[in-house]
């Protein structure tokens, strides 16, 4: 019999009887969930899992060590069933027992499918808490959350006193706040030796997680970590690599999986590539392919992140009998969802990923070769439903030379808002702060630079007030945060809170798949634009789509995405509580004053000002960087102003500026004294 009521107490595995167990796990980590028992009840489902197996080790893992790094592939079980043992062995007595998921969706649909295995609501026994949205109870057991809602409740709990075990779900994706939770965790760990954590891995990161997490201590030889590994139930794969580079990853994909179609027996395919442009630019290759060969025996599938969400669902759908359905995606396929059917699998070697720049302050978007544990990960795909062949476009040789993986996030982006996040913590000393991947001295520099500009902190590098307190507890850029606190001041708040709103979500317009279509969407966006540029437009959109009962129709009049305006009207309307209740922030409306809105932008994003040279390019006043507004500008196609700011750069083909905003001259000396000043230069003979 469990007793409830005292500290946990868990016995070697062999010397234990399993306990009867209800419930399954939720093999993706989005929306999109493939559920190949789905036709037996909840109980059946539980037992079928891989993780099902080492349920009693992971509780002796976890008596016997403070820290377990959990290894298992996407569908073993780890999300949904390792809260639930810990719930059910008693683990919840002294605290909560908090999972961290790097996506909002996860943490919903995580808790909704715990929720159903235990046979309740979400907001009883199992909770979550997102982003402006929360469904918890004073009996709530287990809460998922994002990693940011963490970071956030740290600054009031230091120590975390209020869970007995945290879960860090997905560590491998070791993004931003990943990197910054574990970076604390560590901290906490020292402090608090009654924690436990499990860091929960798809990958061969485990190692790295054990030595990061090995906390020496005096009055124990017992290590703080230990790995546990989950097999899953995979069949075995037989990998095939080229034997030559090759020119053109993106026709040799084509290639490979008009081969496979023509030789192969019964089995669908995914092929990686590294982003939107290279897959259509493969689905027309591969409709050449059909058509040419009136082939009704294949349907080709695009699936990327920008894709509308009923094309996305497409991949997920049984053919008919005979039909071989072939998805071309980007990496979002590589962990984030598991598809039906797939027995082949192309990797074009490559991945595309971002790259900041300090020394620009820019985002590039860099294609890179995979890593090794990439690689792996995607040859995972092949084995779930049958035997399956991996058809890798490298060379045995060059695969060798892959890193085993790529830089963190946190080693490649603009780190403002992180150390924004720790100097709330009490960290004074950023440069110090235990990382596990140390980020370059030479971001850090410019994102403590940025801050000081924006008066977040002062010359000591601690925060002031109230401007440094007030960006350290919204949930966004310290740039928004500086938009939002000023307008406040020049009465314009209201409108304000919806162009964050709709910067909080993907792009509002639709991305149709044929040129066509493409045409007759940017024609109907036209309705929105204002030569002001495209925060303005983006406040045209909302103001339209609320205007006309927020229905579908409008959208798919006006080629919208109707999921992200109404999820910009929810963010917005939580938004306004928030800054109302609890920052104060008077809210006003400007009634159409178009120039105290550009100049209240302005004083957010001054820094990324920059002006028309006479040789007809932008730009940045700071650092005369050449700069060019991005296609999809509002701008892009009309008369170019003198004097712009954008919320941010991306490097392509070009450095292009990202949401664009006209301004005037005089306001950047007027909004930023201590950034600008101006000067007259006499010319002497």
């Amino acid at each position: 019999m469990i007793s409830l009521q005292t500290q946990p107490k868990f016995l070697r595995p062999a010397e234990q009887d399993d306990i009867p167990l209800k419930g399954e796990d939720d093999p993706a980590t989005t929306t999109f969930i493939f559920n190949a028992h789905r036709s037996l009840g909840i109980a059946e489902q539980r037992e079928k899992l891989p993780i099902r197996n080492y349920r009693n080790h992971i509780l002796y893992c976890l008596e016997n060590h403070q820290i377990v790094i959990l290894v298992g592939e996407t569908g073993s079980g780890k999300s949904t069933q390792v809260p639930q043992y810990l719930c059910e062995w008693g683990w919840h007595v002294k605290g909560l027992i908090g999972v961290t998921e790097p996506r909002r969706i996860s943490a919903i649909t995580l808790a909704d499918r715990v929720a159903l295995e235990r046979g309740e609501l979400v907001g009883n026994t199992v909770g979550y808490v997102v982003r402006f949205m929360e469904r918890i109870s004073n009996n709530t057991k287990i809460k998922y959350m994002t990693e940011g809602i963490l970071l956030r409740e740290l600054l009031a709990d230091p120590l975390l006193m209020q869970y007995s075990v945290i879960i860090v779900d997905e560590a491998h994706e070791r993004n931003l706040l990943t990197d910054t939770v574990l970076g604390l965790l560590k901290k906490i760990a020292r402090k608090r030796e009654s924690l436990k954590i499990i860091i929960s891995s798809a990958t061969i990161d485990a190692e790295f997680f054990r030595e990061f997490f090995d906390i020496k201590r005096k009055k124990s030889s017992k290590p703080s970590s230990i790995v546990l590994t989950v097999e899953g139930r995979m069949h075995p794969v037989k990998i095939h690599y080229i034997n030559k580079p090759c020119p053109d990853y993106v026709r040799d994909t084509v290639e490979t999986v008009w081969k496979i179609h023509k030789k192969e027996v019964a089995g669908d395919i995914l092929a990686f590539l590294t982003g939107q442009e290279e897959v259509l630019e493969a689905l027309d290759l591969l409709n050449e392919y059909k058509n040419s060969d009136n082939s009704e025996d294949i349907q080709i599938l695009p699936m990327y992140g920008g894709l509308p969400s009923r094309d996305q669902l497409k991949v997920f759908f049984t053919l008919a009998k005979g039909v071989r359905k072939v998805v071309l995606a980007t990496n979002i396929a590589e962990t984030s969802i598991t598809i039906p059917g797939i027995v082949y699998v192309i990797d074009c070697g490559f991945v595309k990923v971002k790259w900041y720049n300090p020394e620009s302050s820019s985002d590039s978007l860099v294609v890179v070769p995979v890593s090794k544990a990439t690689a792996v990960q995607r040859a995972g795909r092949a084995g779930r439903v049958r035997a399956g062949k991996v058809y890798r476009l490298i060379t045995e040789a060059d695969f060798e030379k892959l890193p085993e993986r790529l830089p963190s996030e946190m080693c490649r982006s603009e780190l403002s808002a992180s150390l924004l996040h720790l100097k709330a913590l009490g960290i004074s000393n950023v440069l110090r702060f235990d990382f596990p991947s140390a980020p370059p001295a030479k971001n850090l520099l410019s994102s403590l630079e940025t801050l000081y500009a924006l008066g977040a902190i002062n010359e000591q590098g601690n925060l002031t007030k109230p401007v440094g307190y007030f960006l350290a507890e919204l949930p966004f850029g310290p740039m928004l945060g500086k938009m939002l606190y000023i307008s406040g001041q020049l009465g314009c708040s209201e409108e304000i809170l919806t162009i964050i709103a709709m910067l909080q979500v993907e792009s509002v317009f639709s991305k149709p798949v044929t040129a066509q279509a493409q045409m007759k969407g940017r024609v109907a966006n036209r309705n929105f634009e204002v030569a002001e540029g495209d925060l303005i437009t983006l406040l045209n959109v909302y103001t339209a789509f609320v205007e006309n009962g927020r229905t579908k129709e409008f959208c798919g009049q006006y080629y919208l995405v109707y999921r992200n305006l109404k999820r910009a009207y929810e963010l917005r309307e939580q938004l306004v509580s928030l800054a109302n209740k609890k920052f104060g922030v008077a809210l006003f409306s400007c009634d159409g004053n178009v120039e105290m809105l550009c100049k209240c932008i302005t004083a957010g994003f001054f820094m990324n000002a920059a002006y028309l040279h006479h040789s007809g390019v932008y730009r940045k006043i700071t650092s005369d960087t050449e700069l060019f507004i991005h296609p999809n500008s509002t701008l892009y196609t009309i008369q170019q102003p003198q004097f712009i700011v954008y919320s941010e750069l991306l490097q392509t083909t070009k450095l292009f500026m990202m949401n664009v905003t006209v301004i005037k001259e005089e306001w950047l000396t007027e909004v930023a004294p201590h950034f600008y000043c101006k000067k007259t230069l006499r010319k002497y003979k």
